[in-house]
């Protein structure tokens, strides 16, 4: 992808802004986007990332713990070691520390204790995930389509009657149909 502004050399800096609910996409350059004033930070540690969270909290966790802190019976870590080296000791401190990790875990989630990806675009955000398991388990008890025979297809329309099958075995999810199918439109189109 080309930079777009200089038009030259290939975009490195992708900025997506969101204002007033409109969303914007720019592409640009290292230089391009130096001359526009946008600062990179070329890597964002865990470290920092972590550091930064447990940070806003800290108050919020000193409040939860309700006077003597409180630390771990198997590997004696604390909220004050894990503040400063933002890693467990151990997978009882999950269990141990869980009211303050959670307050972490929602502020990084946007106030969400689940991640839930990103979503595809082309997806509406209405689809959600029971819909598409749904969808899915029926697809595969769905019978196998069989392909149709060149013979069985006649004329001109017989690539775009193969096309038309591609489509419905990817929907259905029916990848080696789709593989079968592709290469059947392949030797029509060598002929």
């Amino acid at each position: 992808m080309q930079c777009q502004i200089c038009k030259t050399r290939s975009a490195t800096v992708h900025l997506t802004e969101i204002i007033d609910g409109q969303r914007t996409e720019s592409h640009l350059c290292q230089s391009c986007a130096q001359k526009e004033g946008i600062t990179i930070k070329s890597q964002l540690s865990l470290n920092e990332l972590l550091g930064s969270l447990i940070a806003a909290h800290q108050q919020a966790d000193e409040q939860g713990l309700g006077g003597a802190e409180k630390s771990c019976p198997v590997c004696g870590m604390t909220m004050e070691i894990f503040r400063k080296q933002a890693l467990l000791g151990c997978p009882k401190d999950y269990e141990i520390f869980e009211q303050n990790l959670r307050l972490i875990i929602e502020k990084a989630h946007d106030g969400n204790l689940i991640h839930k990806g990103k979503i595809p675009s082309g997806i509406s955000t209405s689809t959600n995930l029971a819909e598409s398991q749904t969808a899915a388990s029926s697809d595969t008890t769905k019978d196998k389509k069989e392909i149709k025979t060149e013979s069985e297809i006649a004329g001109s329309s017989q690539v775009e009657e193969l096309e038309k099958q591609l489509e419905q075995a990817v929907r259905d999810e029916d990848y080696e149909l789709a593989a079968k199918l592709r290469d059947q439109i392949r030797r029509c189109n060598e002929t």
